[in-house]
Order: structure tokens, then C-alpha cells, then sequence
């Protein structure tokens, strides 16, 4: 393992008192911005529809960015209305990306599939690769993280939530008893590819051990380890293994 992976590693290995102070999980973070900007668009989530399919794992309806030789070049426009602080720290996410994976982030230039930064009404990203312009929403109230945007990124990669994977009963508790009905879906298995990688309790898509809870109980517990979850600040190294192995880049980086 490298020492970018090994650093990646300890920065996603974030634990602390199991307190209820939500404020530095990224996944509430999302979804307190979203609520507070779009609550008539009950943008709890962040993945937004493109396709009625959207919803199940989209690797199967083909949403991977193209590959050229060895690298995955994914084209990008950062919106001039982010300041130079803001704008650096999206550039930051894409550089950690770039150092450890194929997937090298290029600025558009004449492409019709590129990713589009803007401050828009929360944070939220499309699921895969909807081969048009395709925007990432990341709300200048809260949004601008390096932790955030490398969490949107990957699901315009085509990653998904991790406690939604169809494996995940063998790992977590979902009570749905603790949270609103309408908030359930949020909580489905769905069609994912693992890519041959375990369960990542530090994954940085994976949700908080109190997301959308009612009551202040816990709405996901560890069936494992009793370690707090939903922690992490930054991908972990499982995150960017799944990226190698998705997008075939192993010859060249740790799968």
C-alpha cells in the first residue's frame, strides 16, 4: 500500500465518542443543507433521477465514463460564481482522484459529457455517467468540502450509498422504526457491484449511525464491531479500490 492510501487511511479511520452531535458527519451534513435550501424538493437524499433505473446500480445500464488507453479522462467546468477558497478545495478532491486512480479529471472544453460545479440548491450529484452536461450541485452554504465533493463524485462515477448494498443485512441494523415513513426509501438495498470489496463501515458513502432519525435513536447499527460509523472526513482506501477495480485500473494502482 502506498503512502497516499496509507494517509487516505487514516484520515477515513475518524472515531470519537459515540455522542449524538451530528454536525461533522458529512452524510447529515448533506442532507441538513439539502432540507434547509430545497425542503419543498425533500432533498434528503443526494442522488438526483435521471432515469426512472436510476434508483438500482447503474453499472448494469452502462453510466461508466470512457476509458482511452489507461486513463479515464473526465471532463469539468467549475462555476466562476465559487471564490478562489471554494474552488481549491473542489480542485483538491479531484487531485486525490487523479493521484490514486486512472480517473484523471480534464476542464471542458469542447465535450458534451462533462461534470458541471455549481452552487446550486444543496449538495447533490446524478448516479453514473448520463452522458450530457451533467451537474453537481454543491451549495456554497455547506457543501464545499473536500470530503463532500469526493462523496458526489463518486456517485457521478456510479457508486451508491454504502449500507444500500444488497449485502448489507449481514452487517448493519436498519431501524426504520426510528425514522419518518417518508425517509424509508432512503434506507432500500439496492442493485449494487461490490466490485469483490468487504462491507466499509469507514466508507465515505456510507451513512451516519443517526441519519434521518425522528427520535434521536439510532436509525443504522454495527452488527460487528459496536464503533461509531459515518465518520469519515475523506475516501477510504476501500473507496478508491472500488474505483481502481470499477473502472479497470489495476495494472497500475491497488485493486
Amino acid at each position: 500500500m502506498g503512502p497516499a492510501l496509507i494517509l487516505l487511511s487514516l484520515l477515513a479511520g475518524s472515531t470519537g465518542s459515540d455522542a449524538q452531535n451530528l454536525s461533522s458527519d458529512i452524510s447529515d451534513i448533506i442532507s441538513t443543507v439539502n432540507v434547509n435550501l430545497s425542503p419543498i424538493l425533500s432533498l434528503y437524499d443526494d442522488i438526483r433521477k435521471y432515469r426512472p433505473e436510476n434508483n438500482v446500480g447503474c453499472v448494469n445500464r452502462g453510466c461508466l465514463w470512457p476509458k482511452s488507453g489507461d486513463v479515464v479522462r473526465v471532463p469539468f467546468f467549475i462555476s466562476t460564481a465559487f471564490n478562489q477558497d471554494e474552488y481549491q478545495v473542489i480542485r483538491s478532491a479531484l487531485l486525490s482522484f487523479q493521484r490514486n486512480t486512472c480517473i484523471h479529471f480534464q476542464p471542458q472544453t469542447t465535450e458534451l459529457s462533462y461534470l458541471y460545479f455549481f452552487s446550486g440548491s444543496g449538495c447533490w450529484s446524478y448516479l453514473g455517467n448520463i452522458n450530457q452536461p451533467q451537474p453537481i450541485s454543491l451549495n456554497k452554504g455547506g457543501c464545499v468540502t473536500v470530503g463532500i465533493v469526493q462523496h458526489e463524485i463518486l456517485h457521478a462515477l456510479g457508486f451508491h450509498h454504502e449500507q444500500n448494498r444488497l449485502d448489507r443485512d449481514t452487517y448493519v441494523h436498519i431501524l426504520t422504526n426510528n425514522t419518518l415513513p417518508e425517509n424509508e426509501r432512503l434506507f432500500k438495498k439496492v442493485a449494487t457491484n461490490n466490485l469483490g470489496t468487504p462491507y466499509d463501515y469507514n466508507s465515505i458513502m456510507h451513512y451516519s449511525k443517526y441519519k434521518f432519525s425522528k427520535n434521536r435513536r439510532p436509525t443504522i447499527l454495527a452488527k460487528r464491531e459496536p464503533f461509531v460509523f459515518g465518520k469519515a472526513k475523506t475516501m477510504s482506501v476501500t473507496d478508491i479500490i472500488r474505483v481502481n477495480r470499477l473502472y479497470k485500473c489495476c495494472e497500475k494502482y491497488k485493486c
